[in-house]
């Protein structure tokens, strides 16, 4: 089986919580200082070894081609004014070794939906799934993490973490027996169950490297609650065909899709970015309530 090399970024939902910001920008460009989501996680799977980025988007969505186009205007008015560091910062979005593509989600129809829709620019290869709302936050990478993994046990992997029972009912929580340290060979996956039927404490996060076999059972899925196709669902029938394994990751996790984790996550990076840092720090610790 080859290397992973591919990775989609579902894109196309609605941002609906971070409403009226969300209306006309996709959530996915919300910056956390002076980056969007999606190029920290586009940096993350570059960092993994993937060269082929496959962006799964909606109507709306048409910032994230053009931040990772190139930007000839802006360029040109930088090398005009000698702003160098700004030029090459600009050219450095995306690597010349790395291709960008993408397809359009005609409808919302969940994320088992989005996944398929990149099936064919996928083909027979196995590939990474990376919701940028999911700022995972270490090194080396979590992708890199799971890609090496991967390259041992050939298998699909799912990202895990530790949750409190109560919010269960916000994750797909796994169930299975240890494989080693930090994995964990799946026999079960349960979408958003009730803290009492909650199979363990291990939860879902938005990392995922799968076999192209997932295809198939995507295909074989009937649509649930507001007709929706669950990626989990798909998850729980491959478990009949073939290993799947849940990677209890290293780093940490900022929920950005939620307004408390994406201020966490500005708060945190600003302190260590190298031109906020000191200042926003004193800044914090004089604050007055």
């Amino acid at each position: 089986m080859n290397d992973i090399k591919k990775a989609v970024f579902p894109v196309a939902g609605l941002g609906t919580r971070f409403l009226p910001a969300t209306k006309a920008s996709p959530k996915e460009m919300l910056c956390i200082v002076d980056k969007p989501l999606i190029q920290y996680a586009v940096e993350e799977a570059i960092e993994a070894g993937i060269t082929e980025m496959i962006f799964v988007t909606g109507r709306s969505k048409r910032s994230i081609e053009d931040h990772f186009d190139k930007s000839f205007e802006l360029e040109h008015e930088l090398e005009q004014k000698n702003k160098t560091a700004l030029l090459e910062l600009v050219r450095n979005i995306k690597p010349a070794n790395v291709n960008c593509v993408y397809v359009r989600q005609p409808e919302a129809l969940g994320l088992g939906h989005a996944v398929n829709c990149a099936a064919k620019l996928v083909g027979n290869d196995p590939f990474a799934v990376i919701l940028a709302d999911d700022l995972l936050d270490h090194q080396p990478g979590v992708l890199k993490q799971m890609v090496d993994v991967f390259k041992h046990y050939r298998s699909s992997i799912v990202a895990v973490e530790k949750i409190l029972p109560k919010q269960s009912k916000s994750y797909g929580v796994i169930k299975g027996t240890s494989a080693g340290d930090r994995l964990t060979k799946m026999s079960q996956i349960v979408e958003k169950p009730e803290p009492k039927d909650a199979p363990s404490d291990q939860g879902v996060v938005g990392r995922y490297i799968f076999t192209p076999s997932i295809f198939k059972h995507i295909d074989g899925l009937k649509p649930g609650a507001g007709g929706e196709y669950q990626l989990t669902d798909a998850i729980q029938s491959m478990l009949a065909e073939e290993a799947v394994y849940a990677y209890a990751y290293e780093g940490v996790r900022y929920d950005c899709g939620s307004k408390i984790g994406f201020l966490k996550a500005t708060v945190e990076f600003a302190l260590r970015h190298p031109e906020t840092g000191a200042e926003f720090a004193n800044y914090l610790s004089n604050l007055k309530r």
